[in-house]
């Protein structure tokens, strides 16, 4: 049997992974997945890739549903996910509860990994936070940026030296092992993103994508989607 295939923003890789196993007892169906900045992942659609299932932020897939590449009607929304600073598991926690605190702790570090700052939601943020702190030139050589959010924690974790920090959504955060979640950040820079799954007009198992998304939106995951965290 075919797999079901999948391009997601790299929040919900942690959920889909969790939830692999019983889809294929379920359906007889793997999943494919590429996971990653949601902007790349809208390209990669537009540009041909096959995809049965999205998963982007909601504004994403309502931007993807009046252009035709998503099936009314097809989106649940999968729950919140905040942005948050992250640092080694093990390392000592920084004060970074409001904006003198966390710019005082990016100034302090010796690397700053996060996501895409042209292509993921939260590395765009990212970097509006920078200049709202008035330090993006300051910290210009210390920013280590990578593909998306996962990548830039797994990075963080097996970088060696003190004084790492991060900064990408919090599911990306609790999913990765060997580095561990600070808080999210302050108030006045909060970023709280929808991510919402759907069926790609031109999926071709599109009866497959909607069981996975029922599976993902279902009251039985929400203890998943709560620990990972989703809002």
């Amino acid at each position: 049997m075919s797999s079901l295939h999948i391009l997601s923003g790299g929040a919900a890789q942690g959920l889909v992974s969790q939830l692999r196993g019983q889809f294929y007892n379920e359906t007889g169906r793997s999943i494919e997945g590429s996971f990653g900045a949601v902007g790349l992942m809208r390209d990669q659609l537009l540009a041909g890739a096959p995809c049965d299932l999205l998963i982007l932020t909601q504004a994403l897939i309502d931007e993807l549903t009046a252009s035709g590449h998503v099936q009314p009607g097809s989106a649940r929304p999968l729950g919140v996910v905040r942005t948050g600073v992250a640092v080694k598991a093990g390392e000592p926690q920084p004060q970074v509860d409001t904006a003198e605190s966390l710019k005082a702790a990016l100034l302090a570090a010796q690397g700053i990994y996060f996501p895409d700052p042209v292509k993921a939601t939260a590395g765009i943020h990212f970097m509006n936070v920078l200049k709202q702190l008035g330090i993006d030139q300051q910290v210009a050589g210390a920013l280590r940026p990578f593909p998306n959010g996962a990548t830039a924690m797994k990075e963080m974790a097996a970088a060696s030296g003190p004084g790492l920090i991060g900064c990408t959504q919090v599911t990306e955060i609790l999913y990765t092992l060997g580095v561990q979640l600070v808080r999210v950040l302050p108030k006045e820079f909060e970023l709280a993103t929808v991510y919402t799954a759907a069926v790609a007009v031109k999926a071709e198992q599109p009866q497959a994508a909607r069981l996975l998304i029922d599976l993902l939106a279902s009251p039985a995951a929400e203890e998943l989607r709560r620990g990972g965290g989703f809002e």
